[in-house]
Order: structure tokens, then sequence, then C-alpha cells
């Protein structure tokens, strides 16, 4: 079951789910409005290797915007911080961003009970478009689960994505193959 925008509004003062910073305005009937934030990455290498840290260089968003094109992966990073410590949280892109070419997430659109952090974005588009610090970017939807979690997310010693940051987090498939 998705969470209606009360139940969402209900869960935030139990400090089950956080959103911050928060503005009623982006509350949807059952999601909530998120923006990308102002660091894009680039992976450095053109060819990728599963099995070895492959890292990017960060830049920030300039106030004119950039232009992204077809043959980039970018990285990209909400402006929010959230937290989610009882429900699935599902990030898509608003359908908005999807009519433009642009598509925000290539598999990774599930967190888990327990992720607190920015959502990192895979960010890749149909053709030249050009993006902004601070636009919408995606929407969340909240899903009941039935049964306990054992270890949430932010407690598993294997997580691989639990260091707070503002900037998009590469690739960490290398640390599966330790």
């Amino acid at each position: 079951m998705i969470l209606t925008d009360s139940q969402i509004l209900d869960e935030m003062r139990k400090g089950t789910i956080v959103i911050a910073p928060f503005r009623k305005r982006y509350l949807g009937s059952n999601s909530y409005d998120v923006h990308l934030g102002k660091w894009l990455a680039l992976y450095r290498d053109e060819i990728l290797d599963a099995r070895v840290h492959n890292r990017i260089n960060t830049f920030r968003i300039p106030p004119e915007g950039m232009i992204l094109v077809p043959s980039k992966l970018y990285l990209g990073v909400t402006h929010e911080y959230t937290e989610t410590h009882t429900h699935v949280p599902f990030l898509e892109g608003k359908s908005s961003i999807g009519r433009l070419g642009i598509d925000i997430h290539a598999t990774a659109g599930k967190g888990d009970i327990g992720f607190c952090n920015t959502w990192t974005l895979e960010i890749s588009v149909r053709q030249p478009v050009r993006i902004y610090a601070g636009m919408p970017i995606g929407q969340l939807i909240y899903f009941e689960v039935s049964g306990d979690v054992t270890v949430p997310y932010n407690r598993k010693k294997s997580a691989k994505y639990n260091r707070r940051t503002v900037k998009p987090v590469e690739s960490m498939m290398w640390k599966n193959f330790k």
C-alpha cells in the first residue's frame, strides 16, 4: 500500500520519514517531489570495470544550467536528504522530466528501510537537454511493509552507501568482489 499525503505527514511527525528540506507545496497526493542538487559527476574513464573502483569527477551545475548529452552517464544527487525507517521508499522520475527525455535512474529506484542520505541519480538523456540545480527531478513514494526488519540499511555492516553526502556517489560494485 502506498502512503497518501496525510500519511506521509503523520510519519514525518513520528520521525519515521525525514525529508530535509521539506516544503509542503512539494507534497503530492501520494508522493513528495525531490529536486536536483547542485552537484553532478562523470566517470573519469570511458570504459568502466565492475571489479575496480571507477573514480568520478564532481562539478557544480552553473547558474545558467548545463547541457547534458546522450553519450554520457551523469551521476546527480537530490537536493533533499531523506530518512525512511519503517517504509520502503521508491524514487521515480517526474513525467515532466520523462517528457524531456531525461531518465533519472537506470535500475535503482527502490530504497531500503533504514536508508538515510541524499539519493544518487543515474541520469541519461535521449537528446541534448539543459538542466538546472534545484529543478524538480523526481518523486518519492512510500510503501508500507509487512513484518519486522531484522537489520535496517543504516545498520548493515555491508551497506556501501551509508556515508552522508551532498555529492553523487559512484558505483561501489567493486566492494562485492573483495
